[in-house]
Parts: C-alpha cells; structure tokens; sequence
C-alpha cells in the first residue's frame, strides 16, 4: 500500500494539522501518523492519486516536501552521495579555489551535476586543472572549508542503531570520503582516487572512474554481500551521477538536487534536510539517534 508522508523543514516547522487532513481526506487516506509534531507526517493510501504532481506543486510553494512511496517502512541499507549531500560543499570546487581555477572548475562542477556534460570527461578536466597543486591542501581543505549537511550525523546513527548498513559512494576523492565517512560513521566508502606524486597533485585521477555506473554496481554489489536487495535501499543524492542508483534503490532521494536530477527523481526532497530521509522512514523525531 503505497505510503504518502508531508516534511517541513526543521527550522520552519510549519506542517499545518489542518492540511494534513485536507489531503489525507480528498485522497481517501488512513490514518495519519505524526512523526514530529507541525514537522513530519504520514499516511496510507489504496492507490496514487492521479494529481499528486499538482498538490506537489502547491506545497513547494509552502515549503513543505510531498513523497509518495510504493512501500515504505525502515531500510536495510543506505546509499549516500558525498559532494552537496552529506557535505554542503563540491570538494572539487574547493580544491580548485586554492589552485586559483575556481570559477572554470565550478562552472564545468554545475553543467556535469545537471547532466550537461560527460561526468567523466569533465571529471579528468577539473582534476587536469589542479595539477601542480601541493597534496597538503587537501587537509586545509577539510579543516577550513567542508562542513558537514544538517541531519547527516543523526541520519547514519538513527539507521546504524536499528541495524542498516551505511555506505558513502562519491564521485569525488578518497581523500575526502575517508574523513567524511569516519566524522559521519559510515560503515564503508568508496571514491575516485587522486594520483600525487612527490606531494603534489599530477592533474590526473586514477582509471577506471566512479561515475554513475559504478554507483550502480556498488548498490548491487553491496546489497549482495548483505543478503538483501535493492527494494530495501535508500539512496540520496543530486546530481546526474546519482540518478542511477537513485532509480534502482526501494527509495531513491533527490535532495536539493539539481534541476535535471529533480526532474527524473521520484523523492525529492527540497525543503527538509538530511532527517527526511529518516522520516521517509516512518522513524519518529524521538527514535532519532544524536
């Protein structure tokens, strides 16, 4: 039975009781379970409504996240983009403002994450643009400009706790997840591999590149290792590159995604932070780990 949920943003709490019903109502829903009193609820529907798009529209416009899943329920397994997901910064983009190339890799950043460009190509061009650089950086990097997104922490501890396996998979650098992932607790990582030699970045990154296709493998690949399947993944992310893994996992979630990525998603998920994921969930505010 497909399971319909309304999150505001945390900031906001302006989920209205009122509208919850007005909704459940006309789409001859169950009951509605809150999850977080004027943040988050859920309720049962026999089957999609036919103007779910429409009512979509109207509560953007009103700051509040309408999802609609065929079944929901807790996950066995999490599958997270790094860059603009579980961080609230491009690592890339960051390393290039140090090499004095910002703009020029943002720029070529924006049109691979919307799907413009060869994610690939673009990728060996923005590392091609670092070359020269000292590897130290990096660190200065992590300690200075990479913050962690809202509702991350609480997000891998809340699934970790109820027994869900974590796994950060970014088309970035290695160099970065293994910190991200240690400071967030995932249970593994994977990420391209920047070649350095005599401290200093070559401009090249090491074959064959994680890009879209090698986030899919790493979902099959995972959920077979586990003993489960991908109908109990969820996956997040927003761009290009995550759109296949997005459209595979059970639950597969553009957040705050990029314009070609929100258009091919199912979830997405503009207004609430990284806690929605757990609210997709059907975990309550007060089963939230922290």
């Amino acid at each position: 039975m497909p399971m319909v949920s309304l999150i505001a943003s945390p900031a906001r709490r302006n989920l209205d009781p009122a509208l919850v019903d007005s909704i459940r109502n006309a789409w001859g829903g169950g009951a509605a379970d809150w999850l977080s009193p004027d943040e988050a609820a859920e309720f049962p529907v026999a089957e999609a409504p036919g103007n779910f798009w429409t009512v979509w529209e109207d509560l953007q416009e009103m700051g509040i996240d309408l999802a609609m899943q065929r079944n929901g329920g807790p996950r066995r397994m999490l599958l997270a983009d790094m860059d603009s997901t579980m961080i609230e910064q491009e690592c890339i983009d960051e390393l290039a403002a140090e090499a004095g190339v910002g703009p020029r890799v943002a720029e070529i950043t924006a049109r691979a994450m919307n799907g413009e460009l060869d994610f690939e190509g673009a990728l060996r061009e923005r590392v091609g643009l670092l070359a020269g650089l000292n590897a130290g950086v990096i660190a200065q990097v992590l300690a200075s400009r990479i913050t962690l997104a809202p509702g991350g922490r609480e997000l891998v501890a809340t699934m970790r706790a109820h027994g869900s396996h974590t796994a950060l998979v970014s088309g970035g650098f290695t160099a970065f997840t293994e910190v991200i992932a240690e400071r967030l607790g995932f249970d593994e990582h994977r990420a391209n591999t920047l070649m350095i030699e005599n401290e200093v970045l070559t401009g090249a990154v090491a074959e064959p590149i994680l890009g879209r296709e090698a986030k899919v493998a790493a979902l099959h690949e995972i959920t077979v290792r586990l003993g489960t399947v991908p109908q109990e993944v969820i996956a997040v992310g927003d761009g290009a590159n995550d759109l296949g893994m997005l459209e595979i996992a059970g639950a597969g979630v553009a957040l705050h995604a990029k314009p070609s990525v929100q258009a091919q998603a199912e979830i997405r998920i503009n207004h609430g932070d990284l806690t929605a994921l757990l609210f997709l969930q059907g975990y309550t505010r007060a089963e939230f780990v922290t």
